[in-house]
């Protein structure tokens, strides 16, 4: 196949000799998470450290608590959401969905979790309540509730 064919702005950042980080997020950006979920990895940590066969795990781990930025949860009320926010957006049908955005390294212990980086996790960043949210041409729904738990 002739290169004419392949779009450059689609090879993986790997192809292009630049390297993902620890966490597998482009080059460049930045790796939030939330205060637990940041404790949750330093538990973890402690945990397999003295473990033998575990070497791998932990300087996985060393990588991504030295990548992440901890974003501490808000004081008082909040109107806006930010990484760590619960929020529930009612679809056109009037079924209620509930979204939890947070970094990608916690992914896998917050049930009904996206990322921030996701696409559903960026329309929902910064948006607040009675806002209608959309991922592409995509309407999902519109916010009737912003926690942060």
């Amino acid at each position: 196949m002739s290169r004419a064919f392949i779009r450059e702005d689609v090879d993986p950042p790997e192809r292009r000799g630049r390297k993902r980080s620890a966490s597998g997020l482009p080059p460049g950006a930045t790796n939030y998470i939330t205060a637990r979920g940041a404790q949750r990895l330093r538990n973890e940590l402690e945990r397999i450290r003295k473990e033998p066969d575990k070497g791998e795990r932990v300087a996985e781990l060393e990588g991504i608590l030295a990548s992440v930025v901890v974003v501490e949860a808000p004081e008082g009320a909040i109107n806006e959401v930010v990484v760590g926010s619960t929020v529930t957006v009612e679809a056109p049908d009037r079924a209620t969905r509930t979204y939890t955005v947070i970094g990608v390294d916690e992914l896998d212990s917050v049930p009904d979790a996206v990322s921030w980086i996701s696409p559903i996790g960026k329309s929902l960043l910064s948006a607040g309540l009675g806002d209608r949210v959309s991922v592409g041409e995509q309407f999902i729904g519109k916010i009737i509730k912003i926690e942060y738990r």
